[in-house]
Formats: C-alpha cells, structure tokens, sequence
C-alpha cells in the first residue's frame, strides 16, 4: 500500500528528486514549463519521471493535483 504523502514535496521525492522546500524552490527557479507543453512532456525530464507524470495526470491518479500543481508552479512567470 502506498503511504507517501501526496503533495509536492512527496511528489518531488516520487521522481527521485530532493522534497526539501529549498530544492523544490531551485527546482522551480531553475525550470520553466513553456506555454502549450504538457508537464510530462518538459524536456528536463528524463524518461521514468515523463511517463509516471503523464500516467499520474492521465489516470487522474493520487498524484494527479500534485502534478497539477507542479505544472502551475512551472508555467508562472518569475
């Protein structure tokens, strides 16, 4: 059974990345989500964290407004 915490910093770590707010703000200050791209479809991804992305937003999974959250973060303008 899965137990992780489904939020962003859960999220983060489900991709194999640091969950610790101040990675997850270099992350986001470091990588941008143009305008039309899906999230999965980010070129900074490499192929495992592309399709449980995609998968995630796709089955409306537990994960999915984490993803979705992510892809809000991504696109903003800073």
């Amino acid at each position: 059974m899965d137990t992780s915490k489904h939020d962003l910093s859960g999220l983060f770590r489900q991709l194999g990345l640091a969950g610790e707010p101040r990675a997850i703000d270099e992350f986001l200050a470091s990588h941008r989500l143009e305008g039309g791209t899906a999230l999965a479809e980010a070129p900074f991804w490499n192929a495992a964290q592309a399709a449980f992305l995609g998968e995630a937003i796709a089955d409306d999974s537990d994960w999915a407004e984490a993803a979705d959250e992510l892809a809000m973060l991504l696109s903003q303008q800073r």
